[in-house]
């Protein structure tokens, strides 16, 4: 959405900043559910007596939830709109994420991460689509990059109430806080509206018979190569993001002895690291081109992966975790921002949903590899794979002619 008449750029209408505030929200709340996760991994696997490679297992199935939600929500999305998907998708995540109180067994825990997973894929897709037909071109990467952080903003609450709940009532009692998602919905349905843009982009495709596919994804040879080749960035994203994120807890308890509060604090500065990073990275996109701005970032990420090997000292750990944060998820929001403007607005639901969530549920597998690598290997093994991946990403990203093109 272009901006018009005598209103500044820098300002926001009343609807813009509900679309901001109920995204914002939406990807906070999904972000406190994956938290969740990683800070009750360990007294899952202590109370359940279960492997490293089974726990991981718990992630993946989260991450093959969101690819089934991605494709169903992602179609209902641009087919009926984008605002009551919205609000449906978080009602299924919050609903199954307050059922993990009732999960004392690994095969029910599998079910309600799949379900939570279900409605956390569909929220993304829809999310984006709001900010990107409610904000100009060249607003898309910050506004983008604004709502990713709403998620860390989730990620350190989760960090919070770990450290207070987990010692004192159990890791189940921390999923109770999941049904807080259900009052976002109210607002969403009474203050959001959908985008002229979009009203009109729907009104064409049925003046048109045009079906929303995913087959539309692929329709040219141009076209499937450019889906596949953002499908492969997707998957080095969220194999280092939620490995990482999943595992480093673990870790820093381990390497450091640290306990679940200690743990926290340690990530609530990886968490403040990549909400810098965020905001760098959406003002280099905007100004830029996503071609610099991933280029910048995915170099930075291959390098620092080693970084958390060399620390010895509490304050040096605090640093590496900030620097960590700082560019493997500082650019997370920018792949919404760039989908977005790859694919037309008939299809930017569609498109978001499933090249994310492919992202999520094969790079997801990173919990399970993660997982073996520290049980059969060292700590600099699996650090160096993750920076093999980011190095193949930054490849990718240099070469696709499509994100060439949205060079400034």
């Amino acid at each position: 959405m272009e901006q018009t008449g005598t209103r500044q750029a820098n300002t926001m209408t009343t609807n813009e900043k509900w679309v901001m505030a109920s995204t914002a929200a939406g990807f906070s709340l999904e972000n406190m559910d994956i938290m969740f996760l990683s800070f009750a991994l360990a007294p899952i696997i202590a109370s359940l007596h279960i492997s490293s490679a089974a726990a991981g297992w718990i992630g993946s199935i989260t991450n093959l939830g969101m690819l089934a939600g991605g494709a169903v929500f992602g179609l209902v999305g641009d087919r009926i709109g984008r605002v009551k998907t919205f609000s449906y998708t978080i009602f299924i995540f919050a609903f199954a994420t307050a059922a993990m109180f009732f999960a004392h067994s690994l095969p029910m825990i599998y079910l309600l991460r799949f379900l939570a997973g279900i409605g956390a894929g569909g929220e993304y897709g829809v999310g984006i689509a709001l900010i990107a037909e409610n904000f100009s071109t060249h607003q898309i990467g910050r506004m983008s990059s604004v709502a990713a952080i709403g998620g860390q903003v989730g990620a350190i609450f989760a960090a919070l109430m770990a450290a207070w709940i987990i010692p004192s009532f159990g890791w189940n009692a921390l999923f109770l806080l999941g049904i807080i998602p259900v009052v976002l919905t109210y607002f969403i349905r009474r203050h959001v509206h959908e985008s002229a843009s979009f009203l009109t982009a729907q009104k064409q495709a049925q003046q048109n018979h045009e079906k929303v596919a995913i087959s539309r994804l692929f329709a040219t040879p141009q076209l499937a190569v450019q889906t596949l080749g953002l499908m492969m960035m997707t998957i080095v994203q969220i194999a280092g993001y939620f490995g990482l994120m999943n595992w480093l807890p673990s870790i820093v308890q381990k390497q450091q002895g640290l306990t679940v509060s200690g743990s926290s604090l340690w990530m609530i500065a990886t968490i403040l690291g990549m909400s810098i990073g965020m905001v760098a990275f959406g003002t280099i996109f905007d100004r830029l081109g996503p071609q610099v701005a991933f280029g910048i970032f995915l170099l930075g990420s291959a390098a620092v992966m080693f970084v958390i090997l060399v620390v010895k000292s509490a304050t040096a750990l605090i640093l590496a975790g900030a620097l960590i944060g700082f560019f493997s998820n500082g650019m997370f929001g920018g792949y919404g921002a760039m989908i977005s403007r790859l694919y037309p607005t008939a299809i930017r639901s569609t498109a978001n949903s499933m090249i994310m969530n492919v992202g999520r549920a094969i790079g997801g597998f990173s919990s399970v590899v993660i997982g073996i690598l520290m049980d059969r290997y060292s700590l600099a093994v699996t650090m160096a794979c993750l920076a093999g991946l980011y190095v193949v990403s930054l490849l990718v990203s240099q070469t696709l002619p499509g994100i060439r093109k949205l060079q400034h």
